[in-house]
């Protein structure tokens, strides 16, 4: 739950954006088969971009950040 609270937070939507841009520019060194990594880096970048979290609702918590916060102040 820790971690979910975590990925919510303007911190770990850096986190995200920072990983997915990471991996995309690691994709792109590597090249190959590796550019599957930049897919998987696409979708970190637009999970912090648009603020949603796809971990929540295995949890049972709100899929939007906006309301994922709400769930964790009440």
């Amino acid at each position: 739950m820790a971690v979910i609270q975590f990925l919510g937070s303007t911190a770990g939507r850096w986190v995200r954006i920072i990983a997915g841009v990471v991996l995309v520019i690691l994709a792109a060194i590597l090249g190959g088969w590796w550019w599957l990594l930049a897919a998987l880096g696409a979708v970190f970048i637009a999970a912090g971009a648009f603020d949603f979290c796809l971990l929540a609702p295995l949890a049972g918590k709100p899929f939007k950040g906006s309301e994922l916060r709400k769930t964790f102040t009440s």
